[in-house]
């Protein structure tokens, strides 16, 4: 079975209220931080609990020490799931308004405590669950405390150290999912400093998805990264973004494609910028 799986809208109505379920509402916006609660209060699938990228899924910043969103400390992070309800044995869809950015940090986040067997990102998001006139509600679900536990994975993190030390090496292909104008280094909305890190490949996360906002088929996804690869091993694959949010959903669609999980840069490029002497590339 893939790590990386899709559930329908379909398929998760028709599971609506089943005991082992567990739906994690994702929605977040870089621009607005609180426009994800406050899009919770005003309706969400049935059942599902909020997650919050700033809050729940990263730890609070240090200013000039780490990217935009570092990794939760493990502790908080296996309290929280357990306060959703979540167990070992749980069934687990992923949401967020649509292009599946967030949702797929907290399937990362998933995967690297362990948890790989029945975690799903919605097709779609809620937008594809309003698309097809299905249920909203406003209440805030009570559940049963969970029993989850995990360890955290160190083969899939990638330190700036380390990945610092690896710049040169022939069979490194470095893929950053940011927007090309940003890549580029000819916007910057978020970080002080334009850019990329030298040696990466822009493979912005919105190409992992159709027109239709549903993530492309899998055949069409391993062209995608096959290209990107270019013959270079899978194995020294290194995915990074602004702030290690949407180098997951790359990550998603890899896997989705057959992939194996290939490791992150956490801090990304808004870490990366925080030590002046590491070196920093602009244009194509």
């Amino acid at each position: 079975m893939p790590l990386a799986q899709l559930l329908t809208t379909t398929e998760l109505h028709a599971r609506l209220g089943q005991p082992d379920l567990v739906i994690l509402d994702c929605r977040f916006a870089l621009d607005d931080p609180g426009l994800g609660v406050r899009s919770y209060g005003q309706g969400h699938i049935p059942g599902a609990h909020f997650a919050d990228l700033e809050r729940d899924l990263s730890a609070p910043v240090r200013k000039g020490v780490t990217g935009r969103h570092p990794l939760p400390e493990v502790p908080l992070l296996i309290e929280k799931l357990k306060d959703w309800g979540i167990g070992a044995d749980s069934t687990i869809v992923l949401y967020d308004d649509g292009p599946g950015a967030f949702a797929a940090r907290a399937w990362w986040l998933l995967a690297w405590l362990g948890k790989r067997d029945g975690v799903f990102l919605l097709d779609g998001g809620l937008k594809a669950w309003k698309d097809a006139g299905l249920p909203l509600d406003e209440a805030i679900p009570s559940t049963q405390r969970g029993t989850f536990s995990g360890q955290p994975d160190p083969s899939l993190l990638l330190s700036a150290e380390q990945l610092q030390q690896r710049l040169n090496a022939p069979a490194l292909t470095l893929l950053d999912a940011r927007a090309l104008p940003r890549f580029r280094g000819e916007v910057e909305p978020l970080d002080t400093v334009a850019g990329h890190i030298p040696g990466a490949q822009c493979a912005v996360f919105t190409d992992n998805l159709g027109s239709d906002g549903h993530f492309l088929p899998a055949d069409q996804l391993r062209q995608r990264f096959a290209a990107l690869l270019g013959g270079k091993p899978v194995e020294h694959l290194v995915a990074y973004c602004g702030s290690g949010v949407t180098a997951c959903h790359n990550l998603f669609a890899l896997s989705l494609a057959g992939y194996p999980l290939a490791p992150l840069y956490a801090g990304s490029w808004s870490e990366w910028i925080t030590d002046a002497t590491r070196p920093v590339a602009t244009g194509d």
